[in-house]
């Protein structure tokens, strides 16, 4: 176990830190904490650069964001409701969270993209509701790069910060990375077993 984490996204490179961040936004449950806080953790080892981890990591995570973005602003609401009402159970989302999120993003103006990617638990969702609201592209990619970006020096940073706490002791610093993975893989099991749209919950 010792090391294989860390070895297999240094093997990627920072293309594979891309890879990783577009499917993060794009299949659950690979969370951008466990990518680019490991990529902070190989910077405090030498094995990386903080820019062009940076820099690839922002893209990949705007690349999946638009992925979301597209689906809203080319197929609409009549379109993408009964794929949401279908599918959503693998999001663990429903549509009436998809139509709070479209009207905070009404009421609030669009300024909320920008908020949004500094939060843990809208920063990809929110990207369907700009399509859906025919968001201008560049303002929402402007958005979203600025955003992911700060969240992404924060998660650089804490992994900087593990691997100071547990530099002496690779065995912790692996098994901690052991363990962040298997709770987010497990939270998303967790939410996919025991999910049910609110109509159920509620009958």
């Amino acid at each position: 176990m010792h090391g294989f984490i860390i070895e297999t996204i240094v093997a990627g490179g920072y293309l594979g830190i891309l890879f990783l961040m577009v499917l993060e936004n794009v299949i659950p449950p690979i969370p951008s904490e466990l990518i680019m806080g490991l990529g902070g953790v190989l910077v405090a080892k030498g094995e990386m650069r903080f820019w062009p981890l940076l820099v690839f990591g922002t893209i990949g995570s705007t690349a999946g964001n638009y992925f979301w973005f597209w689906l809203g602003n080319r197929f609409g609401y009549k379109r993408l409701k009964p794929a949401v009402n279908r599918w959503g159970r693998w999001l663990t989302v429903e549509w009436r969270d998809i139509e709070r999120a479209s009207a905070f993003l009404r009421r609030h103006g669009q300024w909320v993209v920008l908020a949004a990617r500094c939060s843990p638990c809208f920063r990809t969702i929110i990207s369907l509701p700009a399509g859906l609201a025919h968001m201008n592209f560049w303002r929402f990619t402007a958005f979203t790069l600025i955003g992911t970006a700060l969240w992404n020096v924060l998660l650089i940073a804490g992994g900087h910060m593990l691997a100071g706490v547990f530099g002496q002791s690779q065995h912790l610093l692996d098994w901690s990375i052991v363990c962040m993975a298997v709770l987010g893989v497990g939270y998303y099991a967790w939410r996919l077993a025991t999910w049910k749209p609110r109509r159920k919950r509620t009958a």
